[in-house]
């Protein structure tokens, strides 16, 4: 066992990203199929560390109290660049995506509780292979398998949620760029969308020289540290009320607040090149660590019946974002580009979906629309539409049944 600290986890995140870099620029698959960089270079850590934990008995813990910060510092700057008059010219196009954020809850939870029922297993755990960790994540997912551990009395609900939402971590980072790629190529612009006179959103072009003073730099990491601690104190008072939400949309939240009531009121004027600046580097770091982190190993806990469910519900969501969400959303290249961030967050997280569209933005050219739509959906609205759908479908009848009860010859076999 190799224990690293704090700064060796930060240098290891870092030549993760380097890595991913590299592998993106060399390895001809993975540029065709615009891969981002840290999911590449943080599986390939992931799978080495898993071959040494395999043949020769080696583990390698990272300290990991970094990631949620800097998960938060992301959101944060989210917050801060989200202007709510520009959110009102997108306001047709916010509300069409929100509905099909929505089907897509809904179809997840369908398919995993049917094929849950289908293999004899408790029809909790399609739940939590469903909307609870593919669209909610990991803290969801965590969350709600404490609930139905202590409500339910399904035992290892938490340990199956964080195997499921690593699943969709790893596939939702990796399916997207494929997915998008067909759409772009089948669009009525196949080459992409040339660049054009708009300044770019915060983190559609992460790349971009952005000039930025010692001061403003200050400034921007001071708005983020009170993002933070009065997100977290609002997140502590809404704890254990029908209003609560995770930290990270509390967060969110006050970065919203806070930049447009400066904004109106004409005390400060949000410099959103330095917010994108420490925004993108929060979250390159943090799906560096996320990715290079995960204990593959702990996937072999999903039986052949979970990976099936899984398996499924990969499928189901590369159809939905090709045959709905692109085609809802206009079936132009920002429907693309929004079909993209959805395999993200659908399967992973919000992070995992700006990653996916500026893998995309990168190579075919600019989405406005795209950046202005998913950061607000899939950080904030997915996880209030998710709540409400999880409850409504733990009202069904038949859903609470223990474990013991749903044994059928089929679930037994593929046990």
């Amino acid at each position: 066992m190799i224990e690293l600290d704090t700064f060796g986890t930060l240098v290891s995140a870092t030549l993760v990203l380097l890595l991913g870099r590299k592998c993106v620029q060399t390895v001809p698959l993975l540029n065709r199929y615009t891969i981002p960089e840290p999911v590449a270079g943080g599986l390939l850590v992931a799978l080495g560390l898993l071959a040494a934990k395999h043949f020769f008995g080696w583990e390698l813990m990272f300290d990991n109290a970094m990631k949620e910060p800097l998960m938060l510092a992301f959101f944060a700057t989210i917050g801060l660049n989200a202007d709510i008059s520009s959110l009102r010219t997108g306001g047709k196009a916010l509300c069409s995506f929100v509905g099909v954020v929505v089907g897509l809850l809904l179809v997840q939870n369908i398919l995993g509780i049917g094929l849950a029922t289908l293999m004899g297993l408790n029809p909790l755990t399609g739940l939590l292979s469903g909307s609870i960790t593919l669209s909610g994540g990991h803290g969801t997912g965590a969350a709600w398998g404490k609930v139905f551990t202590e409500r339910y009395g399904f035992s290892s609900a938490t340990e199956l949620a964080m195997a499921c939402a690593t699943f969709g971590l790893v596939l939702g980072g990796l399916i997207g760029g494929p997915v998008a790629r067909y759409l772009v190529k089948h669009s009525a612009t196949p080459e992409g969308c040339p660049e054009d006179l708009a300044t770019p959103s915060a983190f559609e072009k992460p790349l971009t020289g952005r000039l930025i003073t010692p001061l403003v730099l200050i400034e921007t990491i001071a708005m983020i540290a009170i993002c933070l601690s009065a997100g977290s104190y609002l997140a502590r008072l809404l704890h254990g009320t029908p209003c609560e939400l995770p930290t990270f949309v509390c967060v969110l939240f006050i970065g919203v607040v806070l930049s447009n009531m400066l904004s109106v009121t004409g005390m400060y004027r949000v410099f959103d090149r330095a917010v994108s600046v420490v925004g993108n580097v929060s979250l390159s770091l943090f799906l560096a660590m996320a990715l290079m982190s995960l204990k593959l190993w702990e996937l072999s806990a999903l039986a052949v019946p979970m990976l099936v469910i899984l398996t499924v519900q990969t499928l189901a969501m590369a159809l939905y974002a090709v045959f709905v969400t692109y085609r809802v959303m206009g079936r132009n290249y920002d429907a693309a580009v929004l079909a993209a961030g959805h395999c993200g967050f659908g399967l992973g997280a919000t992070p995992t979906a700006i990653a996916n569209m500026q893998a995309i933005t990168g190579r075919f050219g600019p989405s406005h629309l795209a950046f202005l739509i998913v950061p607000m959906v899939g950080a904030f609205f997915i996880d209030i539409a998710n709540a409400l759908v999880i409850k409504l479908f733990l009202m069904l009848p038949g859903i609470e049944f223990p474990a013991q009860a749903w044994k059928w010859p089929l679930g037994q076999a593929l046990v």
